[in-house]
């Protein structure tokens, strides 16, 4: 009965993130707008004086040095302007071409075997240890519980898939010399174990078990708890219209509460490290500093609109193709 729902799960999560890997690529694009105008670290500012001033040239030496001391900088280039998913979409297809859409997709397949299939499965083992035998349901605060657990460790299990998805998605928008130009998923996951260390598969995995095990428990649990409510009130019936109303709220509460964590995943997968040069960021908080500098407080929040556009369409597509796929494997 438990491996059951791992196939499920899986098989749900295969179709809706496939079907909605443009959008994805589009909200990856989106969230490292901007990112090359984080500021390096300010150098102290240092008063010079003379070692001896004692004479009139030494004073007017001191002058001369301490009014270049503080010598104004030239103002900081303004930031390109803000570009919007349908823009960044029509960029994509004019500069990349249509398949440039679905770079990374076989990255994204393997993702959602990994992530989501172990995600979805511990979360229907844990619904079913966890459900009460009487009422048949189970307190939200269970479901959240749950939702975190199965969330942080599918996060782990699939975190090499999603640093190739990432660096996938987002290499067309680097020039042509600084390209990674992997093949395929298994191609990026080869390099990057050889150039830069088994570890850098596990780059920013901090951030994704954040990330899964905020949105499996506001995923998953909202989604159960909705679909009861609606079914509990007589609202609606438990047929399609059900489904896709729940799933779609749903996403939207997975989209508000992940957003943050997803930009900072984003910006510190998909950063060049190279031997011998600082990286771009110390971690998790360094690249989450250095953005809000740079970019301000809403910087977290970029991509967010197709983040939802791609968060309520994948939910839906996921719950209603779980729904289906249950269904078909009811008597198995």
């Amino acid at each position: 009965m438990g491996f059951k729902g791992f196939v499920e799960g899986g098989i749900a999560s295969i179709v809706a993130g496939c079907s909605t890997h443009p959008l994805d690529l589009i909200k990856v694009r989106m969230q490292l707008q901007g990112e090359s105008l984080a500021p390096p670290n300010p150098a102290p500012i240092q008063t010079l004086r003379p070692a001896f001033a004692f004479n009139a040239s030494s004073s007017t030496a001191s002058s001369a040095i301490h009014a270049l001391s503080h010598t104004p900088s030239p103002p900081p280039p303004p930031p390109p302007p803000r570009v919007g998913p349908i823009s960044v979409g029509i960029r994509i297809f004019q500069t990349e071409g249509i398949p440039a859409l679905f770079s990374g997709v076989s990255a994204t397949v393997l993702r959602q075997t990994l992530y989501s299939t172990t995600r979805m499965g511990l979360y229907d083992v844990l619904k079913q240890k966890w459900t009460d035998p009487n009422s048949g349901n189970m307190p939200l605060l269970r479901k959240i519980s749950a939702g975190l657990i199965a969330g942080g460790i599918g996060a782990a299990v699939g975190n090499p898939a999603d640093v190739a998805m990432v660096r996938m998605q987002a290499d067309g928008r680097l020039p042509l010399a600084q390209r990674r130009n992997y093949t395929s998923v298994i191609d990026a996951i080869t390099r990057m174990s050889k150039q830069e260390g088994i570890t850098s598969l596990w780059r920013g995995s901090s951030l994704t078990v954040n990330r899964a095990m905020i949105v499996t428990a506001s995923q998953l649990a909202s989604y159960d708890q909705i679909k009861e409510t609606i079914l509990e009130k007589r609202v609606m019936k438990d047929g399609l219209g059900t489904h896709v109303t729940a799933s779609f709220a749903a996403g939207l509460v997975a989209a508000v509460a992940s957003n943050p964590i997803d930009v900072i995943k984003t910006r510190v997968m998909n950063m060049k490290v190279e031997p011998g040069v600082a990286p771009p960021y110390c971690g998790a908080l360094d690249c989450a500093m250095k953005t809000v500098r740079a970019e301000g407080p809403m910087a977290l929040y970029k991509g967010f609109i197709p983040t939802i556009s791609r968060q309520g369409p994948f939910t839906v597509v996921l719950f209603v193709t779980l729904e289906q796929v249950r269904k078909v494997l009811k008597d198995f």
